[in-house]
């Protein structure tokens, strides 16, 4: 039977493999839109990101959405914003993961607090997801799109999910992976995002947390509240969340030394760029102030690829516990 700390180096070898065979130092960029051949045999299957230029260049939005449009537009309607005293949504805290309090405010009003008309504690940031576009921003769907064409022919699927974001400078998404394959579109301003591929899993950092909330106060500050079930009650400690326990623009290689063969690759999406992430992809992500994001979630397939990726998973579980 093969030694602990010989699965332990197999396991790392697959991070040390997928540099030497496919991976590149940075994400490609693409001048035009792929054939949903191209993109299917040259970036999906290969599990691969890539950015895409003039993707979407015939959207009306990437002229008309700045905030005096989006005021007038949609100054009324009343939107749900994710509220945070540090900028972190859905991210760890000592021990717990804590996500956001969530307001419904006028439109308007978000954009006052973002614009600094209104000095309000917290970070503000419209981060839904859930097809917030086609929910709570109906009025913009038809100034972007409902699907991206030429996915939706290599997926064989519509999107499950059009997302819309809007937000401060000091919002940021916490590292973590989704079982989505998504095209995110940055209308205006940038985004900058941390990557790192599935084959790293063995050397990414994952603990067990209380899930909690941030609650204002009546004097502005904010506390974390442990979540409490549909009933009230308190959620058992079975319910606690497995969660990336590293920062990757501050990593603590003394607790967690194997991140340190990571592979981590920082790409910025600006204004008209596309992202291509593929499913179970890692990925940090900060944004320009004010930036304005649309993405298309495509659901993955759960092929053998996905069977691969929960085998290296619980292997790499097994092996930590046994450490």
């Amino acid at each position: 039977m093969a030694s602990k700390k010989t699965l332990s180096e197999a396991l790392e070898n697959l991070s040390l493999e997928a540099k030497e065979l496919y991976l590149s130092s940075e994400v490609p960029r693409l001048e035009k839109a792929p054939s949903p051949l191209e993109f299917l045999r040259e970036w999906v299957n290969p599990n691969i990101p890539v950015i895409i230029k003039n993707a979407f260049c015939h959207w009306p939005a990437l002229e008309k959405w700045n905030n005096d449009y989006l005021r007038k537009k949609i100054g009324h309607k009343i939107v749900t914003v994710a509220v945070t005293p540090n900028g972190y949504a859905d991210a760890v805290v000592g021990d717990k993961f804590v996500m956001p309090e969530e307001r419904e405010m006028q439109f308007s009003k978000f954009l006052d607090i973002l614009e600094g008309r209104i000095q309000k504690r917290g970070i503000f940031y419209v981060q839904k997801q859930n097809s917030n576009l086609t929910d709570e921003f109906q009025e913009l769907c038809f100034e972007a799109a409902s699907e991206i064409s030429w996915a939706t022919e290599a997926f064989g699927k519509r999107p499950d999910a059009v997302n819309f974001w809007m937000g401060d400078a000091r919002a940021v998404t916490s590292m973590h992976k989704d079982h989505y394959e998504n095209l995110y579109c940055v209308i205006s301003g940038r985004k900058k995002f941390m990557l790192l591929p599935p084959s790293d899993l063995p050397l990414i950092p994952y603990e067990l947390y209380t899930p909690a909330r941030f609650k204002a106060t009546e004097s502005g500050d904010f506390d974390i509240v442990d979540e409490v079930g549909e009933n009230g009650t308190e959620l058992s400690s079975s319910t606690k969340l497995p969660w990336i326990a590293i920062d990757p623009l501050n990593p603590d290689l003394d607790k967690y030394p194997k991140y340190a063969k990571a592979n981590p690759v920082t790409c910025t999406i600006n204004a008209g760029e596309m992202l291509y992430l593929p499913s179970l992809w890692f990925h940090h992500v900060q944004q320009s102030h004010g930036c304005i994001a649309i993405n298309f979630w495509y659901d993955m397939e759960y092929d053998i690829k996905y069977n691969y990726f929960k085998f290296v998973e619980s292997v790499t579980e097994l092996t930590n516990k046994e450490a």
